[in-house]
């Protein structure tokens, strides 16, 4: 059933909340993440689990358009990991008495969905998050809320996004969708070892912080009870196996919503490459990759439109510089290294250096 698809699992949790007979739970692995297990004595084989999963999902054609565009709100575009787009989307959902669903850091600086009501608790979905965040019951309150007639904005990986349409099984007016552009998910497991190995007690985190540097050449900022440290991605360990591949989900490593064309309304990203498209749309604070893959998108857009600067560009040109959207990773050097070293609960050793270089 289910398990023949563990190698594309992406722990969305669709599976677990669609079976009928509560048959299926989520269960960690050696590494952290999340996959489905059954449980034969409850499953009556009605093959929804496995006919619904996104991985089944077949990319169909959509017209897109692709902006250059960011936030005329220096404090949020500056709070933000690129242009601060997503705040505008989220605040315009908030007006309308809509429901914005996210990732938030939970108070074991763990990654977890979420649900915001108010524009004051939008903070807590901004900014990257480098770890896979647990969509936890979110799709069942969606749902919930969809039903009800509320307008839901749910933003997520494009694996999780899909999860949710696999889920409700239906197209809702009064949803709007918005993924990003996934470098891939890491370990949970792995997070924690990093943050257990700082010894201190650890307040909040950024991982995309720009306020001593640029966008493009960001630090981690991490807020302790009673200091504040900055560190070089180039230095930072976490950061580093993050970016170079050896701390993904394995389904990362041949993404099946790694494509051009989404099945969500709204895509945003960083944009790599715009000092090469349009220099003055590069001015070091921010600038965010805007793709819109439906009418309900360009909508959204045009209601946001006099509070961002944006210029139209290239579709295919817009995504040279931004490959993570259509092509995987290949596992890094420490994969195996670091796979082998949880699998022995020896998580600790990841970052025995971590003192020297932080």
């Amino acid at each position: 059933m289910i398990e023949e698809f563990k190698d594309y699992c992406t722990g969305c949790r669709a599976c677990e909340k669609l079976c009928p007979k509560g048959a299926i739970t989520m269960e960690r692995d050696y590494k952290g993440f999340l996959y489905p297990k059954v449980n034969y004595d409850k499953c009556v084989k009605c093959g929804l689990c496995k006919n619904r999963c996104p991985i089944n999902n077949k990319e169909v054609y959509k017209e897109k358009k692709a902006y250059a565009a960011y936030n005329k709100d220096e404090k949020i575009r500056m709070e933000s990991t690129s242009g601060g787009i997503f705040t505008l989307f989220a605040e315009n959902i908030i007006d309308k008495k809509g429901v914005v669903f996210g990732a938030a850091f939970n108070e074991d600086l763990q990654v977890e969905h979420i649900r915001v009501e108010n524009k004051s608790d939008l903070n807590k979905l901004r900014t990257s998050k480098y770890v896979q965040s647990d969509t936890k019951d979110t799709y069942v309150e969606a749902k919930e809320l969809l039903e009800n007639g509320r307008l839901v904005y749910f933003s997520g990986a494009p694996c999780q996004i899909e999860g949710l349409k696999a889920y409700l099984g239906k197209d809702y007016e009064n949803l709007i969708l918005q993924d990003i552009i996934c470098h891939g998910v890491p370990s949970p497991k792995v997070w924690k070892a990093y943050l257990d190995s700082k010894k201190q007690k650890i307040n909040s985190v950024n991982f995309r912080n720009k306020e001593k540097s640029s966008w493009e050449n960001y630090q981690m900022k991490i807020t302790y009870e009673n200091d504040v440290e900055y560190i070089d991605r180039k230095i930072n360990p976490y950061m580093i196996l993050f970016l170079k591949n050896s701390s993904l989900r394995e389904s990362c490593y041949n993404c099946k919503f790694k494509k051009e064309n989404r099945e969500s309304d709204i895509t945003l990203a960083d944009f790599w490459g715009i000092n090469k498209i349009d220099e003055t749309m590069n001015d070091g604070k921010g600038t965010s990759l805007l793709l819109i893959n439906s009418e309900k998108g360009n909508k959204l857009l045009e209601e946001i439109s006099d509070k961002i600067v944006k210029k139209e560009v290239d579709f295919k040109t817009a995504i040279e510089n931004n490959l993570s959207m259509i092509r995987s990773c290949r596992k890094g050097d420490k994969y195996d290294e670091i796979s082998n070293l949880i699998r022995e609960g020896r998580e600790e050793e990841i970052f025995k250096e971590n003192d020297k270089n932080g």
